[in-house]
């Protein structure tokens, strides 16, 4: 039987993962990535139906001309990119400074209790 068969049991050195999840620092990090995941993706939802919902009712407004051969239509679904990045770019500034803060704890904790 290897360490990993359940009939043997867990391993003296197995980490509780139960505890870690139920703990403060766990829970503080996941309602951190929340807090920055669950608005940004209605925001960004919301957006992107805009342009779809521009794009087939108001065709007239979607093909009215800024410059040239650019209208409105084209520059909505530019920023489409351009906001993709911009959340891109926010979330990796967030996780930085409220997420890998916590997660590193975390796992150094893990570590500490492994040994």
């Amino acid at each position: 039987m290897t360490r990993s068969d359940p009939a043997v049991g867990p391993p003296e050195d197995a980490v509780d993962w139960e505890k870690i999840q139920s703990g403060p620092e766990f829970t503080q990090l996941r309602r951190r990535l929340r807090t920055f995941v669950f608005p940004m993706t209605v925001l960004f939802l919301g957006w992107y139906l805009l342009y779809v919902v521009l794009a087939d009712y108001a065709h007239g407004f979607m093909s009215t001309k800024l410059i040239g051969n650019i209208n409105v239509g084209l520059v909505f679904g530019l920023l489409q990119f351009v906001s993709t990045f911009l959340i891109t770019w926010l979330y990796v500034r967030h996780a930085n400074r409220k997420l890998d803060p916590v997660a590193d704890r975390i796992r150094e904790d893990i570590e500490g209790e492994a040994k």
